[in-house]
């Protein structure tokens, strides 16, 4: 029987397992999984998802588990990135026939982009009594946290949450096979999760220093159990990955409400897949061994379990089923992955390739947004069909609005 996946065995280190057949795979990338794979803290093997290409420091579309030890730049500064989907009653032919008040209604609604100077139009002037109810929630673990970490203060935490960010965030409004109307978005852990990701690579790194650890790539510097600063990181991780969760519910809040507002039929509302992390770290067991693992890009596919795995702009997204596959640590890919740099995308493709390749879709169509253009990422149904052993499609989806960051 025919492996579903390419087994490679690093000179030096554990193998790799990539479900990559018929998607491109960066030499980069591979090379960047083969430095992962010699660490000596890494267990078994390394998976690598359909959508794997090059990060900073670890691949994104890598599972990496570790024993007694975890790498800040694996998990990388967008703690707790990740999807939620909503199912509602409404049908396609319930929404308006021009999309564009809707869609500036959204963008009205929730704060997204960034501005560096002056007022930042990314994060809430006033956060709106749900946001400060759920900060409050939050706010005593990450005082804190501040406590031993000062630094962590001075960042935009609070005013960041129940809002977008930018680049590829996104919130969208898509049709299932059956013209059913689905809300869904991507989005993370904001500014506070970036600081607590930056601050941490920084001391694993001071860390390695200290001990001579010959590492392959100063990113995969690696804190481990009983290090300094190890239980603050997995404090602090755990925490954005809890202000990412709850930053989505909130999103997802405000978007419905936007909706109800200006459309006239009543409808429900239904959360039909998980809200999902696909950047976080938690422990888990496999293979008899209780082990950090990391998904870089990468989301939980256990026996059962619901997913989301979302195209580009222009192209199909997935709520999926997980099959539990040990091999891949019950994991899938958390999208199509990117075949080029977002400064190659500016380069190569214009405002007329923009517009052509999302016809059908309300979205911004201008020369800021060309780096998240369809072309920039791989074929979502070849990332599909690489997995088909990791998950099962339960519902396809094809977004008719989207609101960039």
């Amino acid at each position: 029987m025919s492996l579903s996946y390419e087994l490679v065995q690093p000179e030096g280190g554990v193998p790799i397992k990539l479900w990559t057949r018929g998607v491109p795979v960066e030499p980069e990338a591979r090379q960047q999984l083969a430095n992962a794979a010699r660490l000596p803290i890494v267990f078994k093997h390394i998976a690598a998802m359909p959508d794997v290409h090059l990060g900073v420091g670890a691949t994104v579309g890598s599972v990496i588990p570790t024993l007694k030890a975890i790498i800040p730049a694996a998990v990388g500064v967008d703690i707790g990135c990740g999807m939620m989907a909503a199912k509602t009653t409404l049908r396609a032919e319930d929404l308006p026939d021009q999309l564009g008040p809707l869609r500036a209604a959204i963008e009205q609604a929730v704060p997204h982009g960034r501005t560096p100077r002056g007022r930042d139009v990314g994060a809430w002037e006033h956060p709106p009594e749900p946001v400060d109810q759920a900060w409050a929630q939050l706010a005593p673990d990450f005082d804190a946290l501040c406590e031993r970490h000062p630094r962590l203060r001075q960042t935009n935490n609070r005013k960041h949450l129940g809002t977008l960010g930018t680049g590829n965030h996104f919130i969208e409004v898509c049709l299932d096979e059956a013209d059913l109307v689905w809300f869904m978005l991507h989005s993370g852990s904001r500014g506070v999760g970036n600081a607590i990701g930056t601050h941490f690579i920084e001391l694993a790194k001071q860390d390695a220093e200290r001990h001579q650890r010959n590492l392959p790539d100063q990113d995969l510097a690696y804190l481990e159990e009983g290090a300094e600063y190890f239980g603050d990181y997995v404090r602090a991780v755990s925490w954005a990955q809890n202000f990412a969760m709850k930053n989505r519910e909130l999103m997802m809040a405000q978007l419905v409400a936007t909706v109800r507002a200006l459309i006239p039929k009543p409808f429900e509302v239904q959360v039909e897949a998980v809200n999902c992390h696909h950047n976080y770290v938690q422990r888990e067991q496999h293979f008899g061994q209780e082990v950090f693992v990391t998904r870089k890009g990468a989301v939980s596919a256990r026996r059962g379990q619901l997913g989301i795995i979302p195209g580009s702009m222009g192209a199909r997204s997935y709520i999926v089923r997980g099959l539990g596959n040990p091999e891949s640590f019950e994991s899938c890919s958390h999208g199509a992955g990117r075949v080029m740099s977002r400064n190659q995308a500016k380069k190569r493709f214009t405002v007329d390739d923009q517009v052509r390749a999302t016809q059908g879709v309300e979205c911004r169509k201008d020369a800021d947004v060309i780096d998240e253009i369809p072309m920039a990422y791989k074929d979502i149904d070849a990332v599909m069909a690489a997995q088909s052993d990791l998950v099962e499609v339960v519902h396809t989806l094809k977004q008719v609005l989207c609101v960039k960051g």
